[in-house]
């Protein structure tokens, strides 16, 4: 079974910046594309970046230059990068391999004032 485990999410103010970490207990990290999605209260789970194995990156237009997504396959460790955020950043943030593997328990980002 392959693991995920997201942390870095927290209380910020709009505007505010935060940085999320994904780690992967196998190695096979390196071979996989990559996602970050988030869950808002009342709302289906979107997908808002991904990242290919190559370190190809794609956004969700919401976060288009705001977040930036980033890997490290030696580390088996991925980032998400957030900057300006806004209130309705405010989800529970996973990380996912793209199209299959289990949810972690994901990290609580909050925008708010």
């Amino acid at each position: 079974q392959v693991l995920v485990v997201e942390s870095g999410g927290g209380l910020v103010q709009p505007g505010g910046s935060l940085r999320l970490s994904c780690v992967v207990s196998e190695s096979i990290f390196r071979f996989n594309d990559m996602g970050w999605y988030r869950q808002a209260p009342g709302k289906q789970r979107e997908l808002v970046a991904s990242i290919s194995s190559g370190s190809t990156a794609t956004y969700v237009d919401s976060v288009k230059g705001r977040f930036t997504i980033s890997r490290e396959n030696t580390k088996n460790t991925m980032w998400l990068q957030m900057r300006s955020l806004k209130p309705e950043d405010t989800a529970v943030y996973y990380c996912k391999m793209i199209g299959w593997g289990d949810w972690g328990q994901g990290t609580q980002v909050t925008v708010s004032s």
